[in-house]
């Protein structure tokens, strides 16, 4: 029987989410429409992440509960980074999964539908180029900030990271097929764009970088802000630094990953920077745009980490105060040089390091929140929050935002903040800016 109706799924990063609205964009044009939940579904994608240990596991997890009370079950596609792993062997290991599909064979995905409505049961983890963006329809709709894709896949090798392995080689999309996508994205109702890529700053055209790339969106029309993620050191050029001097709609916000505080670890990582390195562009950052706020990543236990190396990652923490960070236990990943170092940390020790950083963390993010107490900005509203007449936006340095507004999604505000927490910020509406 042909799927009528369809859920997606989609776990991990920004570009798992975007994947997943441009494979439910595809299926929408073959005349399905989205269901509320699974047991309402055809079909089933499942759009995984392979970043951490035993996402595998919990990818198989996640089908194996698709199974219906009365037997039954969805047809049943494993997409995303688990499916270009696993490959066949992921129907070797779940009789359940009729169609496996890698994250750069997605815009094929109706044709193994068809496959497998034929009794097929199709695996195509290929990886073309970026090609697979011109088989994918027009953006129709939009919510109020839109990712987009502009770069794909990583050449950096870091020894912890599946990355180049599940989505390839560095890859740019051409300049004016982002440009289209751009503009699709704002006549479809989108006020601010942020650009993807696994190393988004690495994007080139010719004799293009993301700095131009920046400045022409930045002349669409109703196109109010502009973001970019997630960025490598190694890619931070003059040009993108000063772009954030230079252009109004480009968000005072850089989510720049360092992993350690640690040079030996960092080299032990194959990351290409130094602390010292990366300290510097934050100088840089800030010498250009003086209010930005700076967002990083970090592993604790990564192989052969001492205290005296955890130290140095706290002291990096001080040094740059955060506003937001995002932190992890090292995970081993299959395949990865990491993994089979010598000198694993024990799980306590992560535990009680994870603990210890997001703690200091936690400490500057509160920090840099109360820091922007009694600024009036612009907010750009997103969705309604729990209390009568309260909606949730987001601010220019990306806090959440809430504020009494009779303003819809989609339209900005400007609002004084107010009071400041650990997460988000509450605002008082000053006058709405016209959409």
């Amino acid at each position: 029987m042909t799927p009528k109706t369809f859920k997606i799924k989609s776990f991990g990063c920004q570009m798992n989410v975007y994947d997943g609205e441009r494979m439910a964009e595809l299926l929408g044009q073959r005349g399905m429409t989205a269901a509320a939940d699974s047991e309402e579904a055809d079909l089933v994608v499942l759009n995984t992440c392979h970043i951490r240990e035993k996402a595998a596991d919990k990818a198989y997890s996640d089908v194996g509960r698709l199974r219906r009370d009365d037997g039954s079950k969805p047809l049943i596609a494993l997409a995303g980074c688990v499916a270009q792993a696993e490959g066949a062997e992921a129907r070797r290991r779940s009789p359940l999964i009729d169609i496996v599909v890698g994250p750069q064979a997605y815009h094929r995905l109706p044709d193994m539908i068809a496959a497998a409505e034929r009794g097929g049961r199709p695996v195509d983890t290929d990886m073309p180029s970026i090609s697979k963006f011109s088989a994918l329809p027009a953006r129709r709709r939009a919510s109020p900030s839109a990712f987009l894709t502009v770069q794909e896949g990583c050449d950096k090798f870091c020894t912890y990271c599946v990355v180049p392995y599940t989505r390839g080689a560095e890859v740019s999309r051409p300049w004016d097929d982002i440009l289209e996508e751009g503009r699709s994205l704002v006549d479809a109702g989108a006020r601010e764009i942020v650009l993807l890529g696994q190393n988004v700053n690495a994007w080139k055209y010719g004799r293009r970088d993301l700095a131009d790339l920046i400045r022409e969106l930045a002349s669409i029309d109703r196109l109010e802000r502009i973001r970019y993620t997630t960025s490598h050191p190694m890619d931070m050029n003059d040009a993108l630094i000063q772009a954030h001097a230079d252009s109004a709609k480009l968000m005072p916000y850089l989510h720049l990953p360092v992993q350690s505080g640690s040079n030996r670890i960092l080299k032990a990582m194959n990351r290409s920077h130094t602390a010292e390195t990366y300290l510097a562009i934050i100088d840089l950052m800030r010498a250009a745009r003086p209010d930005i706020a700076i967002s990083g990543d970090f592993i604790v236990g990564f192989p052969g980490e001492t205290e005296e190396d955890f130290e140095a990652t706290l002291n990096i923490v001080n040094a740059v105060r955060y506003a937001s960070a995002y932190s992890f236990k090292y995970s081993p990943r299959p395949g990865t040089p990491a993994a089979a170092m010598e000198d694993q940390i024990p799980r306590d020790i992560m535990d009680d390091r994870l603990q210890r950083l997001q703690s200091r963390i936690g400490e500057h993010q509160l920090a840099f929140n109360r820091s922007t107490i009694g600024c009036d900005t612009p907010v750009l509203i997103e969705r309604p929050g729990r209390l009568l007449g309260q909606m949730i936006g987001r601010s220019p340095w990306l806090q959440s935002v809430h504020v009494e507004t009779a303003a819809p999604p989609g339209e900005i505000v400007d609002v004084t903040l107010v009071a400041a927490g650990p997460n988000s910020m509450t605002g008082a509406a000053r006058r709405q800016v016209a959409a």
